[in-house]
């Protein structure tokens, strides 16, 4: 007669079929999550181009000048911050805040495309609900506490594929909306904090930026020369474009 009974797995097969699994998965494990992080990488780098498209919008609107980085009113017990991706408005009166789509924008946007998917730390200015990208303010948007306060013009710009508009912005303390050149410029000679204007490099390494041509493509440079009081300030897989200021300025 012929034994039809199932052999059963013993324990030590068990375990071995397990030591099989979980090899297999401590070796896929970091392709999936390096695959899906470059998938992350792509989808940045989709956002903000859709932020020098809108740049370049605003400025056919406003007489070829970009949106201002910043600028502040303070006015019947309103205070306004406007900002170049939103703009909080904060009634001293009922202590209610309104944050509504900021200058770029010309008051309509999917908010969500001001959010890097790679970058899951808060916003640290205002009442931004979303964060992860910064605007060059040195050389471009400039602001109420700038040296210039207004804004660049389109045509300000000789080399549209060298000059830095959007990017990848974090530092140490989180997230930053506006970009800084390593080193003092016309336009903001008398600001003071530059490791806070610095990218982020946190698509396996690497940083995407925005250029003033329309295009956008990620990058390894990092440089951390700057003012030598801040050099220490710099968190690490944070720093600069350029080790000068070539990268950001509009010659």
């Amino acid at each position: 007669m012929q034994n039809n009974a199932k052999k059963a797995f013993t324990i030590v097969e068990l375990l071995v079929v397990i030591g099989i699994i979980s090899l297999l998965m401590a070796i896929l494990m970091p392709a999936l999550n390096r695959a899906r992080e470059q998938a992350r990488g792509v989808l940045c780098l989709t956002k903000i181009r859709q932020l020098v498209i809108a740049s370049y919008t605003y400025a056919n609107n406003h007489n070829d000048y970009y949106p201002v980085a910043y600028r502040y009113e303070n006015a019947n017990s309103i205070f306004t911050a406007y900002a170049w991706d939103f703009t909080s408005i904060k009634d001293w009166t009922t202590r209610e805040t309104k944050v509504i789509p900021g200058l770029l924008w010309q008051g309509e946007t999917i908010a969500e495309i001001q959010q890097c998917p790679s970058f899951d730390g808060g916003h640290n200015w205002l009442d931004d609900p979303y964060t992860g990208y910064n605007y060059n303010t040195s050389y471009i948007g400039h602001g109420s506490g700038e040296s210039i306060t207004t804004p660049a013009k389109i045509t300000d710009v000789r080399r549209p594929s060298e000059c830095a508009i959007f990017g990848d912005g974090e530092y140490g303390g989180g997230a930053n909306k506006f970009m800084r050149a390593p080193l003092p410029s016309e336009g903001d000679d008398g600001f003071f904090g530059r490791a806070a204007g610095t990218q982020g490099y946190r698509h396996l390494g690497r940083t995407n930026v925005a250029y003033c041509d329309g295009s956008a493509k990620a990058t390894r440079k990092l440089y951390t020369n700057t003012d030598l009081a801040e050099i220490d300030n710099i968190a690490q897989n944070t720093g600069f474009l350029s080790s000068d200021n070539s990268a950001y300025d509009l010659k």
